[in-house]
């Protein structure tokens, strides 16, 4: 057993226990509300620098390409480190590196070059990945395995909340406001001054984490013993196909954010200027964070398999409205896609790493890894609207969603196949 700062171990559940987790669940709910604010700025950047730098929407999509492809160059290192430093020191890690990102941001509007701008995403985005694999499976273990999806949708509601906020807020000082633009909103000028707030919000939440203290978690330390151990992660079919579940996941719900703003200029949908636009993708976040405080409720009692199965077909009938008509009735189905969306995400990574034990860090790595999709899908779409047109290429998301419907179906009979190979 494991000692914490007040000196006292953990138990298996009760009162001693919520009360020694409140702590450090209220101190993670921040990292996760500043995450998925800096995210989803890449929704509302993405239109700012495609006008500045007159991309095509292959090229446009490079931001998310950069971003997310930093997930899958870091998670894996970012996993090692994780399992040697301690879920602590990953998050101070996390943030550090994310707020010289975001510093990185200043000499990229000095210098006005579009590659610039993709090396300081890449470098805030590594950040990222080492705070979302600290920050999630710890979310996980600080509780009973029972609620664990239902915990983890908690969390992320808060970082829903972060994205619902951000692309509000990123819509301001990026376009400016209707009928009062801002002076340097037709240059990349005004993304300067919004990262450099960020690096420093970065660095003072480093700087109060590095006070904390926060319990470790025993079971998911190399000297723990466990069933798991000489088995290998390849061996639990629920994680691997948890990983394409989470490509599939984050690679549409970024891949449709990325292109509202265009979706909604277009005159058959609703012919808004950006910064009209850019003001109700925070509908698309929103409705996600609504659906997280739901499904944190409502995972108590309902099955995660269930849960998930259902949601990705209702995303599926809201895609098809979406490509096949016109006016508000295209508009609001796309939007109301994140309220389907919400309990996706933490939902699939806590049923990928159950009953992995002193795995779990590694295979935490390997599903961050999987968030990858948010750099491939968004190109991939980008390529099939340059081609064909924006509504045909939400096409692509479909075919995503129908594969987390059916890990939805089959996710318990590939974690019950993991379990009877280590007992």
């Amino acid at each position: 057993m494991s000692e914490i700062n007040t000196n006292q171990s953990f138990v298996a559940d009760g009162s001693q226990q919520n009360k020694n987790y409140l702590l450090p669940l209220t101190a993670m709910t921040t990292l996760f509300f500043l995450w998925g604010f800096i995210t989803v700025l890449n929704d509302v950047l993405i239109p700012r620098l495609k006008g500045v730098f007159d991309l095509t929407y292959t090229e446009a999509m490079l931001v998310q390409f950069c971003f997310f492809g930093a997930y899958f160059i870091v998670s894996l290192p970012a996993g090692m480190l994780v399992k040697k430093m301690g879920y602590k020191n990953g998050v101070l890690t996390g943030l550090v590196v994310a707020s010289i990102g975001c510093m990185l941001f200043y000499p990229a509007v000095v210098v006005h070059e579009y590659w610039l701008f993709l090396g300081a995403l890449f470098v805030l985005a590594a950040g990222i990945t080492v705070l979302q694999v600290s920050a999630n499976p710890y979310v996980v273990a600080l509780g009973p395995e029972k609620t664990a999806s239902s915990r983890l949708n908690l969390a992320q509601a808060l970082n829903s909340l972060g994205t619902t906020v951000g692309p509000y807020v990123g819509g301001i000082l990026f376009f400016g406001t209707a009928g009062t633009l801002a002076a340097n909103a037709a240059t990349a000028e005004s993304v300067k001054v919004p990262y450099l707030m960020l690096a420093a919000a970065l660095l003072t939440i480093a700087v109060v984490f590095a006070f904390f203290k926060l319990p470790v978690i025993a079971e998911h330390t190399e000297e723990q013993d466990c069933k798991a151990k000489g088995h290998s992660l390849a061996e639990a079919p629920h994680l691997m196909m948890g990983v394409i579940g989470i490509f599939c996941y984050v690679g549409a719900e970024v891949s449709i954010g990325s292109f509202l703003v265009n979706y909604f200029g277009e005159e058959h949908i609703a012919g808004l200027e950006e910064h009209a636009a850019a003001s109700l993708i925070a509908y698309y976040w929103g409705g996600a964070m609504v659906g997280r405080f739901i499904g944190s409720a409502a995972l108590q009692k309902i099955a995660p398999s269930k849960a998930l199965f259902f949601n990705a077909m209702m995303v599926i009938v809201l895609l098809l409205v979406t490509i096949f008509t016109e006016g508000d009735v295209a508009l609001y189905s796309v939007l109301a896609i994140g309220l389907f969306n919400s309990i996706m995400f933490p939902t699939i990574f806590s049923v990928a790493i159950e009953g992995l034990g002193s795995l779990t860090s590694k295979g935490s790595g390997w599903l961050c890894l999987a968030i990858v999709g948010g750099a491939l899908v968004p190109l991939v779409q980008g390529v099939v609207a340059d081609t064909v047109n924006i509504q045909q290429s939400f096409f692509v998301p479909v075919i995503c969603y129908a594969f987390i419907a059916w890990y939805g179906l089959n996710v318990v009979r590939l974690a019950d196949s993991w379990k009877k190979r280590i007992s």
